[in-house]
């Protein structure tokens, strides 16, 4: 057996293995003109219309021919920009959006071409930090799109979408420690099975199935809001915002490069469903109740629930950009760095302790891991309730503000100045006209008077 094969591919001959990839290629590729369209026609019912309906049955076909659209477009690339990193940015980010994909389980173990093998590409022992490293190489893409585009637009996109991939994947990090502590591994496919046994309450077993979600909500809830800030995707699409920066580093692309950079996005929210589904919602096992049922609950069964599961996180997607609206940049980074994170490592530490109460048998007692649990829940309220400043002193009232005095921020009229009587400031305009010699300004004591 090759030595290659045996450490990351398994027992899988090579043919097989490359039947698999090519299986995820495809399936991506559907999956991203699915979710495009499912995208439109989701957000027509929410806005109260009805979405593409005109080409194809349910106008399924609408975001095929968007999609060959930009492959026959003109691709043109602007004069001051660098030729080989302008082209290399969106491959670089196409590249690893695809690459993700070997180390997530889309099913358990089936039958193909008389081998029995496992519906995933690869499995490592550290898959999950793979998908991590992966995601960190597409920031290069997208910082290498701004600077080879040469342009004020695009290299300021780059550098807001570099500092908010950075910032919300520390936060996504930070929310699977809990999951590695709880399974005791990084492997996909091992969170997966361990997620597949029964749920245990106060040492009894339950008929529910051990998702993640629920005993690591906090986990759970920090994830789901970094994954928006990791995807660009509102409300948190702050890099390419198109009433500031036009479109970001993607500004100067068009054609074929700019259907990657498209691709790309489509297939990152697929990521990050499937992993979402994979770590917190028992990846391709059977939800409740149809777990109980072990005819449903393994081999090619195992693709329906994926896929079916990752659809629910992608919907949960297109529901909040129709809800809510963009956040300020500002309101977006101190959301990461002073809310998720300081979150993060006291939910990891509290886990922590708890964790190992439960290895070591500190809460034998249910009594006793009550009063410790309402303990531990009482000192997250008391060190993340925001205080109330102290109430200041009453100040004497201001004078009243006027924000048009000294013509600001409506200049006079053509012929008019503006004149100041005792901090009243008046417009002096022809005789006979309010604000001229023989009239009254306006809110104030009459021209024809002395000056105070």
């Amino acid at each position: 057996m090759n030595p290659l094969e045996s450490a990351v591919f398994g027992p899988d001959p090579w043919w097989l293995v490359l039947i698999k990839v090519v299986g995820v290629f495809v399936v991506l590729l559907v999956w991203t003109i699915f979710n495009v369209w499912f995208e439109r026609r989701v957000l027509g019912r929410m806005q109260n219309r009805k979405g593409p309906i005109m080409n194809g049955p349910l106008g399924l076909p609408q975001a095929l021919g968007d999609g060959v659209k930009l492959l026959l477009k003109e691709d043109f690339r602007p004069a001051r920009t660098d030729r080989v990193v302008f082209s290399l940015a969106p491959m670089l980010i196409a590249i690893a959006a695809f690459s993700s994909w070997a180390v997530i389980p889309l099913g358990g173990e089936v039958s193909m071409f008389g081998h029995v093998t496992r519906l995933q590409v690869s499995d490592l022992p550290v898959s999950v930090l793979l998908v991590l490293a992966i995601a960190s190489v597409g920031i290069y893409g997208v910082v290498l799109a701004g600077w080879a585009s040469n342009g004020t637009y695009s290299f300021l996109g780059s550098m807001r979408a570099t500092a908010q991939l950075i910032s919300y994947e520390v936060c996504m990090g930070l929310s699977l420690v809990t999951v590695f502590m709880f399974a005791g591994s990084m492997s996909t496919s091992q969170i997966v099975e361990a997620q597949m046994q029964h749920l245990s309450l106060f040492g009894l077993e339950t008929f529910f199935p051990a998702h993640y979600w629920l005993p690591l909500l906090p986990s759970f809830c920090i994830y789901i809001v970094s994954i928006f800030g990791e995807t660009n995707r509102l409300p948190f699409d702050l890099a390419e915002c198109e009433s500031e920066i036009v479109s970001g580093h993607i500004t100067d692309y068009s054609g074929f490069r700019y259907a990657m950079f498209f691709l790309a996005e489509y297939i990152n929210v697929a990521t990050v469903s499937g992993v979402c589904t994979t770590l917190f919602l028992g990846g391709y096992g059977a939800p409740w109740p149809l777990s109980m049922v072990d005819a449903v609950n393994h081999g090619w069964w195992g693709m329906l629930w994926f896929f079916l599961k990752a659809q629910l996180v992608v919907f949960f997607f297109v529901w909040v950009r129709a809800a809510l609206p963009r956040f300020r940049y500002d309101q977006f980074m101190n959301l990461g760095w002073k809310w998720l994170i300081p979150i993060s490592l006291v939910w990891i530490l509290v886990f922590s302790v708890l964790r190992g109460g439960m290895v070591n048998g500190w809460f034998a007692s249910p009594v006793v891991a009550v009063l410790v649990g309402v303990l531990i829940v009482a000192l997250l309220v008391w060190a993340l309730w925001p205080s109330r400043p102290p109430e200041a002193e009453e100040e004497a009232p201001e004078a009243e503000f006027d924000a048009f005095a000294g013509g600001y921020p409506v200049p006079p009229m053509p012929g008019r100045q503006a004149r100041q009587f005792a901090g009243i400031v008046a417009e002096s305009g022809p005789p006979g006209e309010p604000g001229g010699p023989s009239g009254a300004a306006p809110d104030g004591p009459s021209t024809t008077g002395e000056e105070h």
